[in-house]
């Protein structure tokens, strides 16, 4: 069987030791997770990253760092190739629209996260967040956003 990952990205807010989190219905479950998406047609990871947080908490994502890049594969054959970034959000903007699905957001402490473990929605959650305190920070550069060449010849 062949591995063919959904691409992914998550933002790690920190704000005096606490995590930005959401809370979120999924297939019938209501998990925590960092705000986090899958990469939509014809966006960078880092836009994707910006766009994810806005729509699922109303903060303004500011990447800083890639922390991460996480390939797991969850229950049953699906797999996920995640890229996290640590970053900071600016003030919530009045009145956005959270995405379908999020409950609320919070802002949660590592100690409580572990304490609520079987709420997270994959491992990767508490993965990224241990990543990111003990120091995991590689620069935004790591990533590039190759797009097409029109001007190049088909198959070369």
């Amino acid at each position: 069987m062949s591995l063919k990952p959904d691409v992914t990205v998550a933002a790690v807010v920190e704000r005096d030791g606490r995590f930005l989190i959401v809370q979120e219905r999924v297939a019938r479950r209501i998990v925590l997770n960092q705000p986090a998406g899958h990469l939509e047609e014809g966006e960078s990871l880092l836009q994707a990253a910006v766009r994810e947080t806005l729509e699922e908490t109303g903060y303004p994502f500011v990447p800083k760092a890639v922390t991460g890049l996480y390939l797991w594969r969850g229950p049953g054959e699906r797999s996920f190739l995640r890229v996290a970034f640590a970053g900071t959000v600016g003030d919530r903007v009045n009145g956005a629209p959270l995405d379908r699905g999020i409950i609320r957001t919070a802002w949660i402490s590592r100690e409580r996260l572990r304490e609520r473990e079987a709420e997270l929605r994959s491992p990767l959650v508490l993965l990224c967040i241990e990543d990111y305190l003990r120091g995991a920070r590689y620069p935004l550069e790591l990533l590039n956003h190759v797009l097409p060449d029109s001007s190049a010849a088909a198959g070369s």
